[in-house]
């Protein structure tokens, strides 16, 4: 114990210097999540990227108790949350997961120490591993002494500091998730069978969380007199399904993992920050105090097309391609193509995903999403139509007009119509069922003409028609969240109404009330889809009209062409793309992105683009080899 000793003592020293900073506002309710908590963490050979070491949360407590910040118990925030006695100021709950040894050799005593409440979330089949057996975490070999003890978990219980929860039984591991076997959640994913070459049904999926977490709560009980009456979900994954097994098993409350703030309210899953890369003390205080911050983002959207190939050798050769450019590139979102078009029409007749009204050209997206995520480090958004959709088995669908001439508007099915809304939202649902996706894009093709076939929808004003069109995103975005439940929205938007609110007639787009619908707007910067000159002065009028919304370039993305399709599809030249960008920037514009990313023809050459649309530090990472 004597290292543990000294690093309390010279961390209360160092904390001298911050101790007495002003408290700025910060928000009333903050979850913390730690994990492990070791005297070795970055020794050479540690993997475990959320391990914290002892004397950084030592000065992480020092900090909250010297900056004002009081923590509580999880029995204080349900009580405030069903009307009881209001929290605190700048409350904050502490979470350790995983049920490890160290929660009772280095943190059970600094709660001890401070007086501190705490949530520990226990994985049953972890602490009853037999002895002898190891199991993988973090990088390293695991036996039963890695974790606690229910001799210990009861010790430390008698406290009345520490409640423990649930961490579910055997749901903390991966599952195959497609055909190509990438291990996802098992919470959220519905297990692929090779020898049946088929999915779990939702009925199996949903029975096996209700075995699984019973089984969790009757050995809580068993173990330590109390049933759980909360849930932390394993890597933080999700949906609503899970939520609703959760509260029937006696669990209303459920812990996830998120950037957003919680609301001390009767809302059953409650986000927390977690603490990974061993952070100091003034980190802990900059993320807590920036927890509602706008990073900058860097998109590229890239076609899903260009990855599939009839030749499974190919196809994985295209998405090696991929994926080494985009880890190289390190642009914060990829906007990833979930229907197949191959004839560039934008009108979605088949899907890469297993679904119940279009055919599958490929079971291709969940296996390349999760793929750039895991190993490109991005956070991926399905890209789809929103009415440019041909469904086989239902032709007469209503349409808003007739066949689309070559270079005119999209064939878009009749929004208004509630057959049309069952087929695209049982899509959209689909598409969240089978894939881990954090975000939806919302294509080009959601516009209304004056001059559409409209329906019920004829004696709308402009103005109405719009709302009625982000109604219908809304509910497409409503069936994706049953499974993906922090999905985002993004929705692309013509120049047109923006720079002439009067075309909203033409378009049923606006951007106030795209910026009040969505997470995201993304303009098509693209002068050539309306014939205007690519001049400097024409971008620098589009960002002073957008940033005459207030608050507007929060959430505006301006989205770039690397081709001009009114010129032969010519390649826009890098050097071009790249001064857009820069100027783009200079105007103040945050977030940016490009449209298409050819990374079989390294089009645009990745070292020129790399400067203007990477969120790394330089250096940038070598190729792999």
């Amino acid at each position: 114990m004597r290292p543990f000793l000294l690093a309390l003592f010279l961390l209360c020293l160092a904390n001298i210097a911050y101790a007495t900073a002003p408290v700025a506002a910060k928000p009333a309710f903050i979850v913390l999540a730690y994990h492990d908590v070791r005297d070795d963490v970055g020794a050479q050979g540690d993997h475990d990227p959320d391990a914290t070491s002892t004397d950084h949360l030592i000065a992480q407590f020092d900090w909250l108790k010297a900056n004002g910040y009081h923590v509580v118990s999880l029995d204080a925030v349900i009580k405030a949350s069903q009307g009881g006695p209001a929290l605190p100021d700048h409350a904050v709950l502490l979470t350790f997961d995983d049920g490890l040894e160290s929660f009772y050799t280095r943190v059970y005593p600094l709660l001890r120490a401070y007086d501190y409440p705490a949530v520990s979330a226990l994985v049953g089949s972890w602490i009853d591993l037999p002895t002898g057996q190891t199991m993988a975490y973090n990088g390293a070999q695991c036996t039963r002494a890695c974790f606690l003890s229910w001799a210990q978990v009861r010790q430390i219980q008698q406290s009345g500091l520490v409640e423990f929860v649930s961490h579910t039984w055997q749901l903390h591991m991966g599952i195959p998730g497609n055909p190509q076997g990438n291990q996802m959640p098992a919470v959220v994913t519905l297990r692929y069978d090779n020898a049946s070459a088929s999915y779990e049904t939702e009925a199996a999926y949903i029975a096996r969380l209700h075995a699984d977490l019973r089984h969790s709560s009757d050995e809580l009980e068993k173990e330590t007199g109390r049933r759980p009456r909360a849930i932390a979900w394993p890597y933080g994954a999700y949906n609503q399904i899970a939520v609703q097994v959760a509260a029937s098993e006696g669990m209303p409350v459920s812990l996830s993992l998120d950037d957003t703030l919680p609301d001390v309210r009767a809302d059953s899953t409650i986000p927390r920050l977690l603490i990974s890369g061993n952070i100091n003390a003034n980190r802990l205080g900059w993320l807590i105090r920036h927890q509602s911050r706008i990073d900058p983002v860097r998109a590229v959207q890239v076609d899903l097309d260009y990855v599939y190939d009839p030749d499974p050798a190919q196809q994985e050769r295209n998405l090696s391609l991929l994926l080494d450019r985009i880890k190289r590139m390190h642009p914060s979102q990829v906007w990833l193509q979930a229907y197949a078009d191959p004839k560039g029409d934008g009108v979605a007749e088949a899907v890469y995903f297993p679904n119940r009204r279009l055919p599958m050209r490929a079971d291709l997206f969940s296996r390349v999403a999760w793929q750039l995520r895991t190993r490109a480090g991005v956070r991926v958004y399905a890209w789809m139509p929103v009415l440019a959709f041909r469904f086989p088995d239902a032709p007469n669908l209503p349409s808003l007009g007739g066949e689309p001439k070559p270079g005119g508007d999209h064939f878009r099915l009749a929004p208004w119509d509630p057959h049309v809304r069952q087929q695209i939202g049982d899509v959209y649902e689909d598409l969240a069922m089978h894939a881990d996706e954090a975000g939806l894009l919302f294509s080009d093709d959601a516009y209304i003409r004056d001059t559409d076939n409209l329906g019920p929808w004829s004696g709308m004003t402009p103005a109405q028609k719009t709302t009625a069109l982000i109604d219908f995103t809304h509910q497409l975005t409503d069936r994706a969240r049953r499974w993906r439940p922090e999905v985002k929205t993004v929705r692309n938007i013509y120049t047109r109404p923006i720079v002439d609110p009067a075309a909203e007639a033409w378009f049923a787009q606006s951007l106030p009330a795209f910026l009040a619908g969505y997470d995201m707007t993304a303009v098509m910067a693209m002068p050539q889809l309306d014939q205007q000159r690519d001049t400097a002065r024409w971008y620098r009028d589009l960002v002073k009209r957008v940033a005459s919304v207030p608050n507007a370039l929060d959430h505006t993305l301006f989205e770039l062409a690397t081709r001009d399709w009114r010129n032969h599809d010519q390649p826009i030249t890098e050097t071009q793309l790249s001064d857009r960008i820069e100027l783009l920037q200079a105007a103040g514009v945050r977030h940016i992105g490009y449209y298409p990313d050819d990374f079989i023809q390294n089009q645009p050459r990745l070292e020129a683009i790399r400067p203007s649309i990477s969120i790394a530090d330089y250096p940038y990472p070598e190729p792999s080899r």
